[in-house]
């Protein structure tokens, strides 16, 4: 239970679903986390069930003038960062207006997909960098998606932002290999995971359990991942244990990116 302990932990997009799932893990082996949202009362309200080493912070990640004031406190309340999870994200259905495809994407909902999945992330990393350089041994964790790695052609700004995403992990990590900072940085590509996020793509309480069950069918472990899944990836990459890892991309997506759905053999 003590795999974090004493370490100082930023997670944004933590109100809920994977990001909150981070958070609470994050807690429970001994960090101090600092949980960020745009949904303020959602955000404290889970603050308030998580005990005293949990606090909460209004962040939009795309606004920069955010992040300088949350630097500004961290720095001030704790002298420096040891961990960052960039996980606030959105697909940019419920955000923005459709279509989503690349010959009639709406340029607003592509611009703000873009705003938030990837300006987010890099102000996040440059903030991250400028404040675990104090740091005994610091990890930024990038939550990017199986959609970054492959092209969907009805999200192509999701995707598109993903990529980026991943991209700009691998830059970060060797930039701050080049510096000799204590910082490591390494991207975990969730794919089918069950969180809010789903909901758009869901469809109703009818049509639901139908649709989970035809994606059920191309994942070759037989289920949809939950966001303790990805907490889990999460806190291997921030903890000491991969103090040798850095750079990569974790699929956390039940086998779909091994190549095909892979169903047991019927007996």
């Amino acid at each position: 239970m003590d795999r974090l302990k004493g370490k100082v932990i930023l997670v944004t997009g933590a109100a809920q679903g994977i990001g909150l799932n981070i958070a609470q893990t994050c807690l429970s082996e001994g960090a101090t986390v600092l949980l960020t949202d745009i949904n303020d009362e959602l955000g404290s309200h889970q603050v308030n069930t998580l005990g005293s080493s949990a606090e909460y912070m209004h962040l939009d990640v795309s606004n920069n003038e955010h992040w300088e004031r949350v630097a500004e406190y961290i720095g001030s309340e704790y002298g420096r960062l040891d961990g960052l999870v960039n996980n606030a994200g959105i697909t940019g259905f419920l955000e923005g207006e459709g279509p989503h495809d690349p010959e009639h994407f709406n340029t607003d909902s592509w611009s703000l997909v873009h705003r938030v999945n990837l300006n987010g992330v890099a102000f996040g990393c440059r903030t991250g960098i400028q404040l675990m350089k104090t740091s005994a041994a610091a990890s930024i964790v990038n939550v990017s998606s199986r959609s970054g790695l492959v092209g969907i052609p009805g999200a192509a700004a999701y995707a598109s932002s993903k990529a980026a995403v991943r991209n700009h992990t691998k830059s970060v990590a060797l930039y701050c290999a080049e510096n000799r900072y204590p910082i490591r940085c390494n991207s975990i590509h969730p794919g089918a995971i069950l969180t809010p996020m789903w909901d758009a793509m869901l469809g109703d309480a009818e049509t639901r359990d139908q649709t989970i069950a035809q994606i059920v069918k191309d994942i070759p472990l037989g289920t949809m991942g939950d966001a303790q899944d990805v907490a889990w990836a999460a806190v291997y990459l921030l903890s000491n244990e991969s103090r040798y890892v850095t750079g990569i991309e974790l699929n956390i997506d039940g086998g779909i990116l091994a190549g095909s759905a892979a169903p047991p053999a019927e007996r």
